[in-house]
């Protein structure tokens, strides 16, 4: 047996570790630490977890050490979560309350930043043809602004009250039967014969309609947070009813995508060849970085450049060539794929710029488009929730109580109405890709992405930076599009997992739900005039409503799953269950991670709070989330 260092590898026998290490078969493997990549790494090749290197880890037996690995390359069972959770812990180069060195914490804080750019710089080139904007109005870039300053401000709200993670996710097909029902369609002709004031006036209003929207839909969302609604809807939100749901979310944006592809489907080419590359292929590929180590000298640290920022390099690369090109003038004048185009975004833009509420003026709204707007915060809430336990054992924390849910649902509800009032476009949701970065780089510390969140305030106060991302080439925006919203796609399929696909019964309501919820609302887009209730007001509720995919699909999967026969294994039950892992017999149910800050003693000294669903002491779970249906109890 083998024992592992305190990041899970192999620990040497002298302690040195820059010392050289034979392993098993006689490979020679370098053991050092590098605080660029803040994680342990093998020059050889050899991957920094248990899983991708030629042992697999074992039960604890080191006497303290640590855990141990056996050469038999198979992963030794572990059933009980406790241990996995330890495991993951041990794997941690920071967990979530330890605090880093604060230049550790600003270096991390960028890498969440840069990661969740790359989906920001999109939500504008969404928007802006529904709002009437011209791809060279300086608009664009304050609208950029605008998204990253309350992106940041709702990110610290939430990780600092809520205890998770936030970002901003765009829900465009609810902005497009909503602006498509109330208003004319854009016509950029006109804008020639218009005056700067009333192409302004022209998407503003629209703007105050979307922003009216948002924040009263969010109230939605925030009663369902705080009155424990969430938790007792979990019971009955099955993986048939979130796969659906969010793979339509993925699935409804592809005219979009090629559309803006369309532009030079050979830059869109190159740009998704290139996001394949570095995010497929070149992941596990280290990168050499010199540096300078105090004590130690000149060194080299070993970083997963291409893991860590794919779709940054792919959209820098492709931006680069766009630019040789459009110098050589191999792009005829008024080619999309030109990168002088909006030029004069950046020098109309100003270098500061505090966005501040109601800065499109006073938000309006409509109870369709209130409506319409619900449908995307139910199907963000029912996305989080699937967020929440990921980032749970990603950054080896127990699995998040229900007061923890219905707190961050809640909470996510308040940033929504916070990017209504500031005028975003649209509301915050939780972001699977930052997610992920805490499993590439090891550090789950809740200071870190507080951190993340006070440099997104920063970066939107500098107008520049945000005029200089709305001048990306379409066809590159277009090929990481396609990416980005299969990803999206793929990772509501991949919910799946938990069922039975065998049985024809699931199939049915995968298929049908899904297929419906493509075919209803394409075909209302062209026969808008199709429903003629005799009332203008239903006639546009029920618009907005039949044109929003993933409310469609979301309903049906709900619905047919819940009510047609079928056993809880052959519905996935058992397993979504043991996933979700809610059982208040757990004692790491009410971790202390998720308490409040600084008044958690406070509030558990008030017995009443004990009915507060969004309290730590919250004893109603055992009246509401305990009680499950007949089909569910194994």
């Amino acid at each position: 047996m083998i024992p592992l260092g305190p990041y899970g590898f192999p620990e040497p026998p002298w302690g040195n570790q820059g010392a050289p290490y034979f392993a098993p078969g006689g490979r020679e493997v370098l053991l050092y630490e590098t605080m660029t990549s803040l994680h342990t790494t093998y020059p050889c090749g050899l991957s920094s977890g248990p899983l991708g290197s030629p042992w697999a880890l074992g039960p604890d037996t080191s006497g303290g050490r640590g855990p141990e690995v056996t050469p038999n390359g198979t992963l030794q069972e572990m059933t009980d979560s406790k241990k996995t959770q330890d495991v993951a812990k041990n794997d941690l180069m920071y967990t979530v309350d330890d605090v880093p060195p604060w230049y550790t914490s600003v270096l991390l804080g960028i890498q969440h930043f840069l990661t969740m750019v790359g989906g920001t710089i999109s939500i504008p080139y969404i928007l802006t043809p529904l709002l009437c904007i011209d791809d060279s109005d300086p608009a664009r870039g304050k609208l950029v602004c605008t998204i990253l300053f309350v992106s940041g401000m709702v990110t610290f709200l939430q990780t600092t009250v809520a205890n998770h993670p936030g970002r901003y996710v765009c829900l465009p097909r609810a902005h497009h039967a909503i602006l498509t029902t109330s208003f004319e369609p854009c016509n950029f002709a006109l804008h020639k014969n218009m005056t700067a004031s009333e192409i302004e006036e022209e998407w503003q209003v629209r703007m105050r309609e979307i922003q009216g929207a948002i924040a009263v839909a969010s109230i939605v969302q925030v009663v369902i947070g705080f009155t424990g609604l969430m938790g007792l809807l979990l019971t009955w939100i099955t993986p048939l009813t979130i796969v659906p749901t969010v793979t339509l979310v993925g699935l409804s944006l592809f005219q979009t995508a090629a559309d803006k592809a369309s532009g030079h489907w050979g830059i869109s080419f190159l740009t998704i060849a290139l996001l394949v590359l570095f995010s497929q292929y070149l992941k596990e590929v280290p990168v050499p970085i010199p540096g300078y180590k105090k004590g130690q000298g000149c060194a080299v640290s070993w970083v997963y450049i291409f893991k860590l920022f794919p779709v940054l390099l792919a959209i820098i690369l492709s931006w680069g060539l766009c630019g040789i090109l459009t110098a050589a003038g191999t792009f005829p004048a008024g080619n999309r794929a030109r990168t002088d185009l909006n030029l004069n975004i950046i020098n109309k833009s100003p270098w500061f710029r505090f966005p501040y509420p109601g800065q499109w003026g006073l938000p309006t709204a409509s109870l369709a488009g209130v409506l319409g707007m619900v449908a995307g915060v139910v199907a963000s809430m029912i996305e989080s929730v699937g967020d929440y336990y990921a980032c749970a054992r990603i950054a080896g924390a127990p699995p998040p109580p229900v007061h923890a849910i219905n707190r961050g649902i809640g909470i996510e509800g308040i940033g929504c109405i916070l990017a209504g009032l500031w005028g975003s476009g649209n509301g915050t949701t939780s972001y699977s890709e930052n997610i992920g970065a805490i499993g590439v780089t090891k550090v789950g510390s809740r200071r870190v992405v507080q951190v993340a969140s006070i440099i997104m305030m920063v970066f939107g106060v500098v107008g520049k930076f945000g005029a200089a991302m709305v001048t990306i080439p379409e066809p590159v925006v277009g090929g990481m599009f396609i990416v980005m919203f299969s990803m999206i796609t793929a990772v509501g399929l991949s919910t799946l997992q938990f069922v039975n696909l065998s049985s024809s019964r699931n199939l049915f309501v995968i298929g049908f739900s899904i297929f419906f919820g493509l075919a209803l609302p394409k075909w209302l887009e062209t026969h808008s005039d199709s429903i003629q209730t005799g009332n203008v007001t239903l006639d546009q509720i029920l618009s907005v409503l039949l044109q929003t995919s993933m409310l469609i699909g979301g309903i049906l999967g709900f619905v047919l799953d819940n009510t047609i026969p079928g056993t809880p294994e052959e519905r996935g039950l058992l397993e979504w269950n043991a996933h979700k892992n809610l059982s208040s017999d757990n004692p790491e149910s009410n971790p202390e991670c998720y308490d409040l800050p600084f008044v958690t003693e406070t509030v558990k000294r008030m017995t009443w709070t004990k009915y507060l669903p969004f309290c730590p002491n919250f004893a109603g779970c055992s009246v509401w989330c305990r009680r499950k249906p007949k089909d569910i109890e194994a």
